[in-house]
């Protein structure tokens, strides 16, 4: 598909600080030359960055998303923050696959702070394959707002998503750093999807104690003293912070498989 020359991509850029921002700045002093629209966000790790960075990102408009890190084994924190950065990325792209969007728009790489000519070069690289893909929604052959519905449903689980992949996002393949390209499938998010669960509150006991309502990260009880709660279900995250705060011996809440 032919470019639009007139086309100016609105990218993201979130990078380490150590090594990545490091690699930009020589970029910089040394007057290697990248497309100024890519915007730079600086976080300590890379393995700060979350699937709601990425998602949100390109819910709000972004035609691609760019995570610099330090080289594998380079991580300037024991945690290997790098090791969990890739599996969380490979992950997001099985998401942003199943929302419609071209997962060519997601990269991730690693540059050290010595690397400023690598930093520019994967800059212009990566800038000319989205001035190519064109608009976000334009190479996916789907409307924005479609797009944009699809990733805030994506964003609205992934409290969910993350407690049931815990153990897969914290592997440190070191051995084999290869394997995180395989260690989703798209199979595998969909059942993530299909069998999302489903949290209900018993008017019968509950108690109106107001402590899963207090403790609910996104205000999706109602409820109040003397009145018995409900989950709203259009803006449940199905984190399950509701399950775990009700007082057992009132076992209002039950977890409802899909």
């Amino acid at each position: 598909m032919a470019a639009n020359p007139r086309f100016t991509p609105k990218m993201v850029g979130i990078i380490c600080n150590w090594c990545c921002y490091g690699g930009a700045d020589l970029c910089g002093v040394s007057r290697f030359q990248y497309p100024p629209y890519i915007r730079l966000i600086r976080v300590m790790c890379s393995g700060r960055v979350d699937m709601k960075h990425i998602i949100e990102a390109f819910a709000e408009g972004a035609d691609a998303v760019f995570i610099g890190g330090c080289h594998l084994d380079d991580c300037h924190y024991i945690t290997h923050g790098n090791y969990e950065a890739l599996s969380m990325v490979q992950l997001t792209l099985r998401l942003l696959e199943r929302a419609g969007v071209d997962p060519h728009r997601l990269r991730i790489e690693w540059v050290s702070a010595g690397e400023g000519i690598r930093f520019a070069n994967l800059m212009n690289e990566f800038s000319r394959e989205i001035e190519n893909l064109g608009p976000l929604g334009q190479n996916e052959g789907m409307e924005t707002e479609e797009l944009k519905a699809n990733l805030r449903e994506v964003m609205r689980l992934i409290p969910y998503i993350k407690m049931a992949m815990r153990e897969k996002l914290a592997l440190h393949l070191r051995d084999d750093p290869t394997a995180y390209d395989h260690l989703y499938s798209a199979e595998e998010v969909e059942q993530l999807f299909s069998q999302a669960p489903t949290y209900e509150i018993d008017p019968e006991k509950c108690r109106a104690c107001m402590i899963c309502l207090k403790r609910c990260p996104v205000g999706a009880i109602i409820g109040a003293k003397k009145t018995p709660h409900v989950i709203d279900q259009d803006l449940c995250i199905k984190c399950g912070t509701c399950l775990a705060a009700c007082p057992d011996r009132f076992g209002a809440i039950s977890k409802v498989p899909a």
